[in-house]
């Protein structure tokens, strides 16, 4: 309940940011007065040409609701007329924005706020974090050395009740099936601590740094070895810094898409940040109704088709309807481009473990 708390608190500051960020240009309003309130100039429209207040001045309890919801999901038609472009023609959407039909569409950098931040909330809300991975590798790990260790506490009980049998005075067949069911109960629990041993070593475990690594920073390698005695702080680190620090993608892979074009000066620097922005946006996105799709029962390989096609797809129409390319040139690059990607996933994983540990 708490995490669905905040998932949906996430989700509105995310929003609210958003919208923030957002030009408010080409919205609609309502004529008001003839006179505008906030400087007085004359009106003969929708909005003052002195100041940019909209002529029709709300007054109620419903306006508050109302700008609350139209702050948080842009309810002004410019969402509606985003996502599909965005889904379906999103080279299209790129191009029009980069060359002006700025009004008409949700800024990148609002789509990309609003979207991150509805990521982590619906993670959030299904308790998708990764603190929550205490109770996967790292945590089953953990689980597993705590088992062998009942394990030997058990075996040694069950040695420790054979030798108070063999040094009985007595010698019956009773007493000799009883040591031989022992003898058969310590050869099993040793089977099994063989067994559980040799898959707590295949369990991986979140070991950040070994006993001899050093980088000759204290406070890095102080921050490294409080993360690596205790894993799960690694995970809240990397989870609550990873929507903090998600901007940091966009410088990231903005080089990485240059290079497919450095050679030409048709594009520039601002029309691969507005790619990029855009891209990382819907990714977010899709990220969110996989992840609904998931806990509303659709079947995981229909979800892993999604997650595993999708993207390509996406990148590859993007690519050609953004910089008009030919089919091989859009294939070739959509394939750099996916490999760029998982570097630039890489570099931002490192970066957020070292503002952890700094931190």
């Amino acid at each position: 309940m708490e995490t669905s708390i905040e998932g949906i608190g996430e989700a509105v500051t995310g929003g609210m940011i958003a919208r923030a960020v957002e030009p408010g240009a080409g919205e609609a309003g309502d004529a008001g007065d003839t006179v505008c309130r906030n400087c007085g100039g004359a009106l003969d429209g929708p909005y003052c040409r002195q100041c940019g207040q909209k002529a029709h001045v709300h007054r109620s309890m419903a306006a508050i609701g109302h700008d609350l919801v139209h702050g948080v999901l842009h309810l002004d038609g410019k969402l509606w007329r985003t996502l599909p472009l965005l889904a379906w023609r999103p080279g299209d959407l790129t191009r029009r924005y980069i060359h002006g039909e700025r009004a008409k569409f949700v800024s990148p950098m609002a789509m990309f706020l609003f979207s991150i931040f509805l990521m982590f909330a619906v993670l959030s809300i299904y308790g998708l974090s990764l603190t929550s991975l205490e109770n996967g590798p790292g945590g089953a790990a953990r689980n597993l050395e705590m088992a062998g260790r009942g394990l030997v506490a058990e075996i040694q009980r069950a040695e420790a009740d054979k030798q108070e049998l063999l040094t009985e005075r007595r010698d019956d067949a009773r007493r000799r099936e009883r040591v031989a069911r022992l003898d058969q109960r310590i050869a099993e629990l040793r089977q099994s601590r063989a067994a559980l041993e040799r898959l707590r070593q295949a369990v991986p475990t979140l070991a950040l740094r070994d006993e001899g690594f050093k980088t000759n920073w204290p406070r890095l390698d102080y921050g490294l070895q409080k993360i690596n005695e205790n894993p799960g702080l690694a995970l809240y680190k990397l989870q609550s810094n990873g929507y903090k620090f998600s901007w940091l993608l966009i410088p990231l892979s903005v080089p990485f898409v240059w290079l497919l074009f450095f050679w030409t000066r048709r594009f520039h620097f601002y029309d691969h940040t507005v790619f990029v922005t855009y891209s990382l946006a819907f990714m977010s996105l899709l990220a969110v109704a996989l992840t609904v799709l998931g806990f509303a029962g659709v079947w995981s390989g229909v979800i892993a088709f999604a997650a595993i096609f999708i993207p390509p797809i996406h990148m590859f129409r993007q690519l050609k309807q953004a910089y008009q390319l030919h089919w091989g040139s859009a294939l070739l690059r959509t394939f750099l481009l996916l490999n760029f990607c998982t570097i630039t996933a890489t570099l931002f994983f490192v970066l957020l473990l070292g503002i952890g540990a700094l931190g």
